[in-house]
């Protein structure tokens, strides 16, 4: 250890001195407002704080999707059905304009000497004054063939000498919402890197950078937006990833380094209830999740607090494990609360466990639901009962961490993944007097090395195995031309009283986004199934809205619901028996796998349908692994060696992910170099107060500020 540090902070000041710079911070940086910069008013400014951009500091880690590249145009004999491409070609045929219902439908006819492509516009009526027969242009879009037909839908439109300016650059391609362009973004992103040198400020000491070989915050965040070539992105990535990485685990270690030894406040002996409950089950737990189960009864009765994560496949069978700790808290005169990420899936829980008491005859367990949706005074009756101490067995979303519920003995709390504590939720429990025991539930599959890392010195019990009368999900991996089957089945699941899942990419259209959307989706399937319900769902819906959804879905009245990814984390709907995931390359395999696993919760034969918009031999060889294997960590490995530095970001909407670019299933390398920086950094000076960590604690309290409920505790 430092000796600077061991002499001036003993281990109760450096515990104190790690408390001050997390709990008691104040805003780190003076970024500038998005008003401020030049070109956005208050119209821009609205549609970005959509997106969860704010300032400049968000503006500039607001990173590009993918990247459009530019490569030579090929002739009409060399496009292939299912790609995108360049094609360079002089306009033959007739421009056509006409009206078609709602959209306003340009085409015509450009040709070489090799053949022809027809070109279509949508609500573009413009382009018929730019198009004129003989004309030489360069258009670049998706290949399709329809009735034999080479065609490009909505094909971009280049001058020859245009085209030869943008041949092999990266351009970048941001995450829209409707009235933003791409282009308004990267000018946006140059002025702030221009005029806010704080947006971007290098805090990394010069020796850890050197030591690590990383490139300048401020370069590679430059490089990231205008990559000159794909060796400048991939050292933008390897630094920004590094960041990611850094900063999430040294925020934990310092979490730790706060708490300092403690010892279990809340000591626990084993209980026949639970025994009893096991031997109760309808089914057979499994040899892992037995396995599972011990290590949480073992921690429960440890001298120090329980800091455990469950990690497991989905539909491993996590929520039993959840229940009997909880049971075993209860039994021992103790309260226990399970959090869950919305409230459709805390309400689902309750029914779960109060059927489960019912049926045991469970005495000892007193659950209770609280719910924002729930009317005033039923909130005050439940929050009576939790005061008393009469209601131990405690369900609910974060809500259930504010100051207005007050607990008797509250000894355990588990969450899952996808809603962990924040800081100010921790340090709430902790000015109570009492830190409980912590369970953290994943489905994300990390191998144990890498998650012993990502995860700081939480324990890690993994249960490998499914339930044994589970049905497999059948998957199938098709492109486009299969849509017109994958509708008369739907049909067909649906005419059987069945459920079905509709994935896409995207919220709505977007000019620099050619792939599927909720919004033309919906529109489509309604247009097609005029008998049956659909419903929509996406991460910019208001949570109630969503919940509304969810529990229609879940009551069986939307019989097809089009979604963004916001079902990974979501109920269990026994009758839902079918996925269709459209636009299956843009997303990871690990990513689509969690996706499929919403389906094939109950009794009925499930089935996932991949569908691709491009039909290249890799894609479809990273698509069939989804076909050859059903765990969780295969696919992720398979992911990690099949996604080349090309499939990049994937396509994110949403500001609730935990990175923007790092991947813990393909970043293991770095991962393991940022989680040795932050142990030793940790070590040496957890509190940041030697002269050289100045800027980076300041970067560590606006890191806190701006990501305090995603920190796992």
């Amino acid at each position: 250890m430092n000796n600077q540090i061991e002499s001036a902070y003993p281990a109760y000041y450096r515990q104190k001195a790690v408390k001050r710079l997390l709990f008691f911070w104040r805003t780190a940086w003076d970024f500038m407002k998005l008003s401020e910069i030049k070109g956005i008013g208050p119209k821009t400014e609205a549609l970005m704080n959509k997106l969860g951009i704010f300032d400049t500091a968000d503006l500039i880690r607001y990173y590009p999707c993918s990247y459009e590249e530019y490569a030579s145009p090929k002739k009409a004999a060399e496009l292939t059905a299912g790609t995108r491409n360049s094609f360079r070609g002089t306009i033959t045929g007739n421009v056509s304009s006409r009206r078609a219902g709602r959209y306003h439908i340009t085409t015509t006819v450009v040709s070489d000497s090799t053949g022809s492509v027809r070109l279509t516009w949508f609500n573009a009526p413009y382009i018929a004054g730019i198009l004129k027969k003989g004309s030489q242009f360069i258009f670049r879009g998706n290949v399709r063939i329809k009735n034999g037909v080479l065609c490009m839908d909505h094909p971009e439109i280049h001058t020859p000498e245009k085209y030869d300016a943008l041949m092999n650059t990266l351009i970048p391609v941001y995450g829209l919402t409707k009235g933003l362009s791409r282009n308004t973004i990267a000018k946006s992103v140059q002025y702030a890197l221009q005029s806010d040198p704080q947006a971007a400020n290098e805090y990394l000491p010069e020796t850890l950078i050197r030591l690590n070989g990383l490139r300048d915050e401020t370069a590679a965040i430059r490089a990231i937006h205008f990559p000159k070539s794909a060796d400048d992105f991939k050292e933008a990535r390897r630094r920004l990833a590094f960041d990611e990485f850094f900063k999430f685990i040294l925020a934990m270690r310092m979490l730790k380094e706060a708490d300092g030894d403690r010892k279990n406040d809340f000591p626990m002996h084993a209980v026949w209830d639970t025994e009893e409950l096991i031997e109760s089950l309808p089914y057979k737990l499994t040899r892992s999740q037995l396995s599972v189960w011990h290590e949480a009864e073992k921690d429960l009765s440890s001298e120090h607090p329980m800091s455990r994560l469950v990690q497991g496949d989905v539909g491993s069978g996590k929520t039993i494990i959840a229940f009997l700790c909880m049971l075993m808290t209860c039994a021992n005169g103790y309260q226990s609360v399970l959090l869950a990420p919305t409230e459709v899936l805390a309400k689902q829980h309750f029914e779960k466990i109060e059927k489960l008491r019912a049926e045991n005859k469970i005495d000892v367990l007193n659950p209770v639901l609280l719910t924002g949706s729930m009317k005033a005074s039923e909130k005050n009756a439940v929050r009576d009962l939790i005061r008393s101490g009469s209601a131990n067995c405690i369900i609910g979303t974060h809500a259930l961490l504010m100051q207005s519920v007050e607990y008797q003995n509250l000894a355990l709390v588990i969450t899952d993944e996808q809603h962990r504590f924040g800081v100010r939720q921790r340090n709430a429990l902790r000015e109570r007097g009492t830190v409980p025991h912590m369970m953290v539930m994943s489905a994300t599959p990390i191998p144990r090395t890498l998650g012993m890392i990502y995860y700081g010195d939480l324990d890690i019990s993994v249960i490998d195995e499914l339930p044994a009368k589970r049905l497999p999900i059948k998957s199938a991996v098709v492109d486009e031309s299969w849509m017109d089957k994958a509708c008369e089945f739907i049909e067909k699941q649906a005419e059987e009283g069945r459920q079905v899942y509709v994935i896409c990419p995207m919220i709505e259209s977007s000019e620099d986004f050619d792939t599927y959307n909720v919004t033309d989706e919906a529109e489509r399937l309604t247009k097609r199934f005029p008998n049956l319900t659909v419903g929509t769902l996406h991460g910019r819906m208001k949570p109630d809205e969503k919940n509304a959804v969810m529990e229609d879905f879940l009551a069986g009245n939307v019989d097809i619901l089009v979604s963004t990814t916001v079902v990974e984390v979501g109920v269990d709907v026994p009758n839902a028996s079918v996925m269709l995931i459209l636009g299956a390359e843009r997303f990871g395999l690990a990513q689509l796998h969690q996706l499929r696993g919403r389906v094939g919760r109950g009794e009925y034969q499930s089935y996932c349908i991949f569908m691709s918009g491009m039909n290249s031999k890799d894609t479809l060889e990273r698509l069939n692994v989804l076909k050859e294997s059903s765990d969780g960590f295969v696919i992720a490995e398979k992911d990690f060696l099949l996604r080349g530095p090309g499939d990049l970001l994937g396509v994110r909407q949403s500001g609730d992910a935990m990175f923007s670019i790092a991947d813990v299933t393909r970043d293991g390398e770095i991962l393991k170099l940022a989680g040795e920086t932050a142990a030793a950094l940790a070590k040496d000076d957890p509190a940041l107060i030697l002269p050289e960590h100045e800027l980076l604690g300041k970067e560590m309290r606006r890191y806190f500020e701006a990501n305090e409920r995603k920190i796992v505790l």
